[in-house]
């Protein structure tokens, strides 16, 4: 894979900008700094002003923060969208599958594809829901799949977000900002629209409700609160889409029926889009001291009288000790290879592995197999002496819960910096829909950028920022 980052712009050989970008090269140039710097400016102060914030959880002296974004956009051709669109729903369906699998039938267990003791020991594996199929049997139906490229045809998935994943309020708030502040790129590109998701988005909740539904079935997102990191995005959605926000308070469950208070009376909930984790789903069955969740929830899901979007369960999907199984998970319910190859990947629970990341931990990147949003993680090139140390400590004690990767040379995009434009490495979350209507990709995503001088980290609450990303039309769209 190589450790030079791969310009996606300029091209490998870092000279004159590929052919297709001529264009945005030829912006950037021309385009007055302070210019872009004032449109940049505008777009962060209107994302102020419509309260597009995230929390930083622990952090008293900016609890809510603007995620920064970036002027220039990143670009996909047609032809790019077209392998990762095929390769994204292969490895969703495959998702699905695993899901249906092992809390139903367990073949992929019996056929010792994956060790047992990964799925069952696994603290994402809910037993509770064993042998509840979810309606249609679509467990995982809004994948973030995370994408890193590491030169012209390289895309590797990073890891998988199976179960709530964020950061679509973002894609489609930059498209606005973009198409506001920046329409030349708009004539001079013929870019592929993203404001179709809140449509795709309802429609596949509708399509989900369960049998008995009728018609119009009511669909909610259950949200834990406005102190939530994405609460702007909870709030955005329901907006977008028409539908109710809620909260635990507002449900209440009634001989296995899901019921929302209204000041005209009860109405009865058909789909929960919930944005909060299995454990504080019901009190009744998984944490008893959770304020977040509606008592009798899950015996609601049970009897088939409530979708759950993402269904509970769903969470070991996202797991990075699974992740490093997924090409095999692939082959085994796609009975083909994987179209998105996976990093490679050390599991540290295995005896040879884990020697192998003690020897290297100065090389690697390591992470919790649970662990999200950068935190838990080291990258062994930027590490201190006294955290690769601190790291090696945790290692030994408890091998089980750590996998390693390879230090991947990101991909860069030009970005606006203090210093100009100069490049910045990036990762992309696409976002898949899976319903009974289908498998649906809007033709966009969620670029994020290290905005840090030499940063692999591009978390938002690691000091990360956003692009717009453009998904060219082919030249027989219109």
């Amino acid at each position: 894979m190589g450790k030079r980052a791969f310009d996606e712009i300029l091209g490998a050989g870092g000279g004159k900008p590929r052919p297709e970008f001529a264009g945005l090269a030829r912006w950037m140039k021309e385009t007055a700094p302070a210019e872009l710097e004032r449109r940049q400016q505008s777009a962060e102060a209107a994302f102020r002003q419509l309260g597009i914030t995230f929390a930083v959880y622990g952090d008293d002296e900016a609890a809510e923060r603007i995620i920064p974004f970036d002027i220039v956009p990143r670009i996909f051709t047609a032809s790019e969208w077209a392998r990762l669109s095929v390769g994204l729903v292969q490895r969703v369906e495959a998702i699905n599958a695993f899901l249906t699998d092992i809390y139903g039938a367990r073949r992929i267990l019996a056929d010792k594809v994956i060790p047992e003791e990964l799925i069952v020991a696994n603290p994402q594996f809910r037993p509770e829901v064993v042998g509840a199929a979810p309606p249609h049997n679509i467990w995982s139906h809004i994948c973030g799949i995370d994408l890193v490229r590491t030169g012209p045809d390289a895309f590797w998935v990073l890891e998988d977000n199976a179960r709530t994943p964020s950061g679509v309020s973002y894609m489609l708030e930059n498209r606005e900002a973009m198409i506001r502040l920046c329409p030349e790129l708009f004539r001079q590109y013929r870019v592929q629209p993203v404001d179709s998701y809140g449509d795709a988005l309802l429609a596949m909740l509708r399509s989900v409700a369960p049998a008995g539904a009728g018609s119009d079935p009511v669909c909610v997102i259950l949200t834990p609160g406005r102190f939530n990191s994405a609460y702007y995005e909870h709030s955005f959605l329901a907006d977008s889409l028409g539908i109710e926000l809620v909260e635990a308070a507002d449900l209440e469950v009634d001989d296995d029926i899901v019921w929302m208070r209204t000041i005209t009376g009860r109405v009865r909930v058909d789909v929960i889009y919930r944005r909060i984790d299995d454990d504080f789903l019901d009190p009744l069955v998984f944490r008893p001291d959770s304020a977040l969740g509606v008592p009798g929830l899950m015996a609601a899901y049970r009897a088939g009288q409530v979708a759950i979007v993402n269904a509970p369960g769903t969470g070991i999907a996202d797991d990075k000790a699974i992740y490093s199984y997924m090409p095999e998970i692939v082959r085994y319910y796609a009975d083909a290879e994987p179209l998105l190859p996976i990093v490679e990947t050390w599991r540290c629970r295995e005896k040879a592995s884990l020697q192998y990341v003690l020897d290297h931990l100065p090389e690697l990147v390591v992470k919790l197999v649970d662990g999200s949003g950068g935190y838990g993680m080291l990258v062994g090139p930027t590490a201190s002496a006294t955290e690769i140390e601190d790291f090696r400590a945790a290692l030994v004690a408890e091998p089980h819960r750590y996998i390693a990767q390879p230090t991947l040379a990101l991909s860069t995009v030009p970005t606006l910096t203090e210093k100009g434009i100069t490049p910045r490495h990036v990762d992309f979350r696409p976002f898949v829909l899976t319903g009974a209507n289908g498998v649906k990709i809007v033709p966009g995503g969620l670029t994020r950028v290290a905005l840090r001088e030499g940063s692999l980290v591009v978390n938002s609450s690691q000091g990360g920022g956003t692009k717009d990303s453009f998904v060219l039309m082919d030249e027989g769209e219109g």
